[in-house]
């Protein structure tokens, strides 16, 4: 199966008619592409995968509802995806877990970050410097330099602007590069 409209419409055609190889050839060509989709939605991959595995299967029940004149075959299935997606995050509980276990998660890599600057020896120049920087900046050179976080990351976890957390952590590497001249 190539990758074109006309393939992906015959393959509805195939599932529609109870070819279970039509399917695979679908998730063959498109499953990498629709659980990073879902995964843009949901923000988890573990998710992501379950809402593509729904998908396929909604794909495989409802092929024969798929109609060409309505739109392409792919649209189709993306949006099959997307629904799902959609649907998984309106779901209350697993809305909960899921924000309950990213907290929890982002409280103890915050914490690692901080124990990094705690555990630097107190008398070294580094500490003394990074001591002396205002904490949004202290944190948010932490958070880019022990964390790995971009800045759009960083802004995001400290709730402020992109531009902000960029000129944060500008003038707080300046003024750390001066301390420690």
């Amino acid at each position: 199966m190539g990758s074109g409209p006309d393939d992906l419409d015959q393959a509805l055609a195939a599932c529609a008619k109870g070819d279970r190889l039509a399917l695979r050839r679908i998730f063959d060509q498109e499953a990498g592409r629709l659980v990073a989709v879902a995964q843009r939605i949901v923000r988890r991959r573990d998710l992501a995968e379950e809402v593509v595995q729904e998908a396929f299967i909604r794909i495989w029940t409802h092929a024969y509802q798929y109609n060409a004149d309505h739109g392409s075959a792919r649209g189709w299935i993306y949006a099959i995806v997307r629904n799902r997606a959609l649907n998984l995050l309106r779901d209350g509980k697993r809305e909960h877990v899921v924000e309950d276990v990213e907290t929890l998660q982002e409280a103890e890599h915050a914490e690692a970050i901080m124990a990094a600057w705690r555990r630097l020896d107190q008398r070294s120049r580094l500490h003394e410097c990074l001591g002396s920087l205002d904490e949004t900046k202290r944190n948010g050179i932490l958070m880019a330099y022990v964390g790995g976080y971009s800045h759009g990351e960083i802004a995001g976890r400290l709730r402020i602007p992109l531009g902000t957390a960029k000129s944060w952590i500008r003038r707080g590497l300046t003024t750390l590069r001066e301390c420690m001249a």
